[in-house]
């Protein structure tokens, strides 16, 4: 049985990810090592040592990229055919590693844009005042509704369209208070401001766009082996140009990953692999469909099963 392969992204990180992989196999060290020398600096020591660093923008966005390369080359070694899979996808970061997986960028490109990408985000998190903002059980249209209630107050727009009943809003911080006490008019039970560094996924992150962009133009994109499923339309996307125009248009631009994986549920797959950190994504699945199932690689222990 052929799994779809999908990547989290930012969220799933936590102190001291990659570490039992680097422990366990030497495709995984030495991963993290080529990790190291192409950022020129120790990217695992900020990965695997106590404190928050691991949870900072430009910290984790790299991180979480390595982490999911380094499973996937253990996988490798251990039979997955990824070139076999019927589709990749990721949840925004995670589709710099979806990239990879398909062929589409090589390990160290994806790693320095990434890198970039943390930091041009981190960057215009702390021009704009920002956040997100998460309503629980509410629907596109309720959402659209409120981002634009929100917007007479500042930048506001939907960020996520994860799962049903899972969509997020980002915007600048007035806009969001304003949406959220319009929720309940709007039948939107609760809402929960995200502990975020800022308001990504939308017009707050534009200058982040923009550096990401000449990044962009300098690096070589092929044209991907399996079908590799884009955040901003939710459907495949071949040609290398547009991916590449894509990527940057994905910074400021809802993600959408409900319709990513609804696009491969109608292609007929069912079952998924998740090569880590965490199991984020199977979770949501459940969300979308609870009959498919989702293989997380979560640690070297859940390798057997």
């Amino acid at each position: 049985m052929q799994r779809g392969i999908i990547y989290p992204g930012q969220g799933a990180q936590f102190e001291g990810m990659g570490r039992d992989w680097a422990d366990a196999f030497d495709v995984a060290k030495a991963t993290f090592a080529e990790a190291d020398e192409v950022l020129g600096f120790a990217l695992t020591e900020k990965l695997w040592a106590s404190g928050d660093d691991v949870n900072r923008t430009d910290i984790a966005q790299p991180g979480i990229y390595t982490v999911g390369v380094a499973i996937t080359r253990v996988l490798r070694e251990r039979g997955l055919d990824t070139q076999a899979a019927p589709m990749t996808a990721g949840l925004s970061l995670g589709e710099y590693t979806a990239l990879w997986c398909s062929g589409g960028i090589e390990f160290a490109d994806g790693l320095r844009l990434v890198r970039l990408r943390g930091e041009a985000m981190q960057d215009a998190a702390e021009q704009i005042p920002s956040g997100m903002l998460s309503l629980m059980g509410a629907d596109e249209d309720q959402a659209t509704k409120l981002a634009a209630v929100g917007s007479a107050h500042g930048i506001c727009a939907v960020a996520n369209l994860n799962a049903p009943g899972q969509i997020i809003l980002s915007g600048e911080h007035a806009a969001l208070e304003a949406a959220a006490a319009a929720a309940k008019d709007h039948g939107v039970r609760r809402t929960r401001a995200l502990v975020v560094a800022g308001g990504f996924h939308s017009e707050c992150m534009r200058p982040a766009a923009d550096r990401l962009a000449a990044a962009l133009s300098e690096v070589e994109i092929r044209r991907p082996e399996i079908p590799f499923v884009s955040n901003v339309t939710g459907g495949p996307t071949a040609d290398p140009e547009t991916i590449r125009t894509q990527l940057a248009q994905q910074v400021c631009a809802p993600v959408r990953w409900e319709q990513s994986l609804r696009w491969a549920l109608s292609q007929g797959i069912r079952s998924f692999l998740e090569p880590g950190p965490g199991e984020v994504l199977a979770g949501i699945m459940r969300k979308i469909d609870e009959e498919a199932d989702v293989a997380s690689a979560a640690t070297p222990q859940k390798l057997e099963s």
